[in-house]
């Protein structure tokens, strides 16, 4: 259910679909990323989806057994740029309640999960 309801998420985002970002998402969620940090409204991700052009491609998943997923990806903006990332999910509830960033990549992003590589979700 975590890795479908984290698909799913990620699927709206690269479609730039608000609505069903906002309707996989606890009503407050924590979001962390390189402008900051802290709890919000969900409508904060669809007004930051509707300004940042961002879409990624999934390239690895990893899940553990307490709701966090790991989701290594090539991100993309349409203002120009594209960086190899990961995406660190709590989801609780079929909802995404929490939402990281993490530009430093997939090892520092496991670490914080508490994940490894032995969580790596294959085909």
């Amino acid at each position: 259910m975590k890795l479908g309801v984290v698909n799913s998420w990620l699927e709206a985002v690269n479609a730039g679909d608000a609505a069903t970002v906002v309707g996989l998402t606890a009503e407050r969620v924590e979001i962390v990323g390189p402008r900051g940090a802290g709890p919000a409204d969900r409508q904060v991700l669809a007004d930051w989806l509707a300004r940042s052009g961002f879409s990624a491609t999934s390239l690895r998943w990893f899940c553990g057994a307490d709701g966090a997923v790991v989701v290594e990806q090539d991100a993309r903006w349409a203002a120009g740029g594209s960086a190899r990332l990961a995406s660190r999910f709590q989801v609780d509830g079929g909802r995404v309640t929490r939402y990281v960033r993490h530009d430093d990549g997939l090892e520092p992003a496991l670490a914080a999960a508490g994940l490894t590589a032995a969580d790596e979700v294959l085909g």
